[in-house]
């Protein structure tokens, strides 16, 4: 529905990557990632927010559901923290010891 029938630009990359349904089926609460920096970001929630009513109401006729859960945003920032993980390992890595060779052979007399 993002891709196909949602007209705000902000949406066009948006990938949704988890969501979590309340027990009771009345609040699912949406996480998502999107390229770009963090005004970017911000611009893709607020056309996630502008359009909840909408997808709300496609979800209505899509799923025929007799309630359609209320709809919450959540920048899914897992994917960066991932990333920063990975860059301080590798920095480690690099700065670490070298690797260690054969352990120094006792002092044996001449």
């Amino acid at each position: 529905m993002l891709r196909t029938s949602a007209s705000d630009p902000a949406l066009a990359l948006v990938t949704v990557t988890h969501v979590r349904m309340t027990r009771d089926l009345q609040h699912a609460r949406v996480y998502y990632t999107t390229p770009g920096d963090a005004a970017e970001r911000r611009q893709a929630g607020r056309g996630l927010r502008r359009a909840a009513s909408f997808l709300r109401g496609g979800l209505g006729r899509r799923l025929r559901l007799r309630h359609v859960p209320d709809l919450t945003f959540v920048h899914d920032d897992s994917i960066e923290r991932e990333q920063r993980i990975a860059h301080v390992l590798e920095e480690l890595r690099l700065d670490g010891p070298a690797s260690p060779g054969p352990p120094d052979s006792p002092d044996v007399p001449e």
